[in-house]
């Protein structure tokens, strides 16, 4: 048994932080879930970007579509690519009667700060997909939580992107809350998906020049450990319970962003701990593969928070205000993904164009 599958054997999902028409073309993907264990994978526009930018394979789709505006031909590639991943979890979707097997793609993050419209966007991108299994990603920002409130009222699966702290999941998880409970009151199907997707590594890359050597890759660990404590409260509460015995599945705690960005530390620090039972894991592929090859599997994360309590009152005693910190990274998040949707964009507009250019040289 590889460490990856001892995850899964723990209760743990197994996710991939990425995707690319590369790997769904050369088997890469199709690999992962056959010899990693892994049973889903989110996106967001910095992976698209890369993957478009970085590649012809797209090339011949942008051709197809014309003149179409560029963010409609943007989300055209990006669920061509998602539905063949999504046939490749939808094994493992069906085994788990809907709770993994998940991809997920985000609604365009110019949107941020305007629920109304990003309501709208996931209404239309769920429609669109054709998918069962597809998450559409909303950041949890304030105007995020209205809008994961309409949109889980309006039946769609979203995946809340952009946490960084226990109170910001506490927001997210109580926007998808009300949402179930006001399908429920309106005699609606009560079972809408969603995942809470907690940002862990860019809490140590922020301060790592900011605070003792003794808690150097510790704040991230710490921030998730307390998020634990508090989403595993949340769902020993007489408020889940009831929802729990509407037949509601109970929205899941992802881990996002744990790949190693100190050069210096383990490159599966933070795989190694944020074992969790009923949790998400989602790996870039050097820390899959890094899991898969030496990953140390020890004892799950404690559901009292463990040590986490203490570690974040070392960060209040070296001077950082724990509580601004996770709204500048939520800001600095939202800031670089519109960074990449804009290079996005261009990319695609500029294949575009240089495409029309040899057009016209070659009319010449």
């Amino acid at each position: 048994m590889n460490h990856d599958r001892e995850l899964h054997a723990l209760g743990q999902s197994l996710w991939l932080d990425n995707i690319s028409r590369r790997i769904l073309d050369d088997g890469t993907l199709a690999r992962y879930v056959r010899d990693l264990s892994v049973t889903g994978l989110t996106s967001n526009p910095s992976i698209f970007e890369k993957a478009i930018a970085g590649s012809g394979l797209y090339d011949a789709a942008i051709r197809a579509r014309g003149d179409d505006p560029v963010e409609a031909v943007f989300f055209d590639l990006a669920l061509d690519d998602l539905r063949r991943a999504g046939d490749l979890f939808r094994p493992a979707y069906d085994r788990s009667g809907g709770a993994d097997g998940w991809v997920s793609l985000e609604v365009s993050p110019l949107l941020a700060d305007d629920a109304q419209k990003t309501i709208a966007a996931a209404f239309d991108l769920h429609q669109r997909a054709r998918l069962d299994n597809l998450f559409v990603k909303i950041p949890g920002t304030t105007a995020g939580a209205r809008a994961i409130e309409e949109t889980i009222f309006s039946g769609v699966p979203v995946n809340v992107t952009l946490l960084f702290s226990s109170e910001q999941y506490a927001q997210a998880a109580e926007a998808w809350m009300r949402g179930i409970e006001r399908r429920i009151a309106a005699g609606l199907a009560p079972a809408i998906d969603s995942v809470a997707s907690l940002f862990v590594s860019r809490w140590d890359a922020a301060i790592q020049d900011s605070v003792p050597a003794a808690l150097r890759n510790r704040v991230g660990i710490a921030i998730a450990q307390r998020t634990y404590r508090v989403h595993r409260e949340l769902l020993d509460s007489p408020r889940m319970r009831a929802l729990i015995a509407a037949g509601v599945r109970p929205q899941r705690l992802l881990w996002a962003s744990t790949g190693t960005k100190d050069a210096t530390a383990r490159d599966t620090l933070y795989a190694e701990a944020l074992i969790a039972p009923g949790t998400i894991n989602t790996m870039p592929d050097k820390t899959l593969q890094a899991f898969a090859d030496h990953g140390r599997i020890g004892a799950p994360m404690p559901a009292d928070g463990g040590d986490s309590e203490s570690v974040l009152e070392q960060l209040a005693d070296a001077g950082i205000n724990r509580a601004r910190l996770a709204e500048r990274l939520q800001r600095e998040g939202t800031q670089a993904f519109v960074k990449s949707w804009q290079q996005l964009l261009a990319g695609i507009h500029g294949k575009r164009r240089r495409r029309a250019i040899r057009s016209i040289a070659a009319a010449r």
